[in-house]
């Protein structure tokens, strides 16, 4: 097993075609099936399942996949902590609010100052965020840290740091019918459109509306804010978010909101991660903080 059959291997699986991954990494199809089948033959596991033309990973490919996205990680940091220089790549990980409300200036600001740099932004709840900077997926995350994890001791447990970036508004956005609540207990729908557990907007709702199980509340799980706005504004739920979000976007006029307090938006990073793309990113926010 070598770095290279790795990156393959990656692309593979980011493509779910060895066609497209081979036109991607510039390499003829026929040597990208051989380095896989090389690789499955190694590890003693098949790491795709074949439907004919179609493929997809594999239980043993999905297991895989983490630790292929770690290992490479871990040769970029390296490159990058000896080469001594801001260039490589820049992972960046944030949660869904935040990368349409927040991100694209500085974003682009960094892009100007560090063309040499690779910029690769994904989107998710703050859960699976907070573990991928943790094992190295990730170079650093945009999150709101649930209150466990609030506390720079519970952090420091789990080898990671963080600084406030931004204080969050938050708003919940109600349907025509509700438009004349003044609070919680007053609305009359009973639907909170929201993403998977492990986001912390969504624990921050059912713990302000009283959503436990049992109750007469139920959750519809979207998964953007433009679908869960969509629906509120069908009058079938209510919805949490931040006010840059509304501010940003489109939303009917009659769709009125009720505060619910506030929340940091951190910048998440694994305590001792000093990359020069890293440290030159962070240094945009981290003064600001």
């Amino acid at each position: 097993m070598d770095l290279e059959t790795l990156k393959i291997f990656e692309a593979v699986a980011a493509e779910l075609s060895v066609t497209r991954a081979a036109a991607r990494l510039g390499r003829a199809p026929s040597n990208v099936t051989t380095r896989i089948q090389q690789l499955e033959a190694e590890l003693g596991a098949e790491l795709f399942i074949r439907l004919g033309k179609r493929i997809t990973l594999s239980t043993a490919g999905q297991r895989f996949l983490t630790y292929a996205q770690r290992l490479l990680a871990l040769e970029d940091e390296a490159r990058q902590a000896v080469g001594g220089s801001a260039g490589g790549s820049l992972r960046i990980g944030s949660m869904e609010s935040t990368a349409a409300s927040r991100l694209p200036a500085p974003l682009a600001a960094f892009n100007r100052a560090h063309p040499a740099v690779r910029i690769e932004v994904s989107t998710g709840p703050t859960g699976p965020l907070v573990e991928q900077v943790r094992d190295g997926r990730l170079d650093g995350a945009f999150v709101a840290l649930p209150a466990e994890l609030e506390d720079a001791a519970s952090l420091a447990e789990m080898g990671l740091q963080s600084a406030p970036v931004w204080e969050e508004s938050l708003l919940l956005l109600l349907p025509p019918a509700d438009a004349g609540a003044t609070a919680p207990a007053e609305l009359r729908t009973r639907t909170l459109a929201a993403f998977k557990p492990g986001c912390t907007y969504r624990a921050l709702a059912e713990d302000r509306l009283g959503i436990v199980a049992g109750s007469e509340w139920r959750v519809q799980e979207l998964g953007s804010y433009h679908a869960m706005m969509a629906a509120v504004a069908a009058g079938s739920c209510v919805t949490l978010l931040p006010r840059s979000v509304l501010d940003v976007s489109r939303v009917a006029d009659d769709l009125a909101t009720l505060a619910m307090g506030s929340v940091t938006t951190h910048l998440l990073w694994r305590s001792g991660y000093e990359t020069p793309a890293f440290q030159a990113f962070a240094g945009q926010f981290l003064g600001e903080a």
